[in-house]
């Protein structure tokens, strides 16, 4: 990291170390509070992303810099880490989850990648999928957890009639979102591009 790049992060780290001081807004705030805004920054710079409009981009990263300063901030406050913890966790686990990297494991392209992480993940939580967060948008849990079935070598699912329509339409968005997968597309950024394009149509 060049020292531009040091000087920028320690003004941004003192702006939000100020502003938890003199803001009223920001000194309410916990980690409860924060991260429904962290989840919408992270939305709006994958809108970015998807959209190739690299200006928001630059914008959006800074929003989610930010909840990564203030959150670890919050943590400092309560003596649970900091963000010196958070950088060096991350790369403890870079270094952990890259054994084609960092370690003797060979590995013939990026589909042995993304089956070794599987693997590391699931020998980490003791699960079968792993860690999994209940607060995943629909389409992307049942995308991981299709393609950590598929690292396992597991079957498809063989499936019963659906009892009901809940069960039926559970079951297409579920095979709609394995199609996107055999696309190699994100269901999620598909879905919501078709929602913009259907607004943008009627209006």
């Amino acid at each position: 990291m060049d020292e531009g790049a040091r000087a920028s992060l320690a003004r941004l780290d003192e702006i939000t170390r100020r502003l938890r001081v003199e803001c009223p807004w920001d000194r309410e705030q916990d980690e409860r509070s924060i991260v429904p805004h962290t989840v919408e920054e992270a939305y709006e710079l994958a809108d970015a992303a998807n959209t190739g409009d690299d200006a928001k981009m630059l914008d959006e990263l800074g929003d989610v810099l930010f909840q990564v300063f203030f959150l670890s901030l919050l943590m400092e406050e309560r003596g649970a880490g900091d963000l010196a913890g958070v950088a060096e966790r991350m790369r403890e686990k870079l270094i952990r989850r890259h054994p084609h990297v960092f370690g003797e494991v060979e590995v013939g392209g990026a589909a042995d990648v993304v089956r070794n992480w599987d693997t590391i993940k699931r020998d980490e939580s003791g699960s079968v999928f792993g860690d999994l967060p209940e607060t995943l948008p629909s389409t992307l849990l049942a995308r991981k957890v299709q393609r950590r079935a598929e690292s396992l070598g597991l079957p498809s699912h063989e499936r019963a009639e659906p009892a009901d329509d809940f069960e039926r339409i559970g079951w297409l968005l579920f095979d709609a979102v394995q199609a996107a997968r055999e696309a190699d597309v994100d269901p999620e950024l598909a879905l919501r591009w078709a929602a913009g394009a259907y607004k943008e149509e009627i209006e």
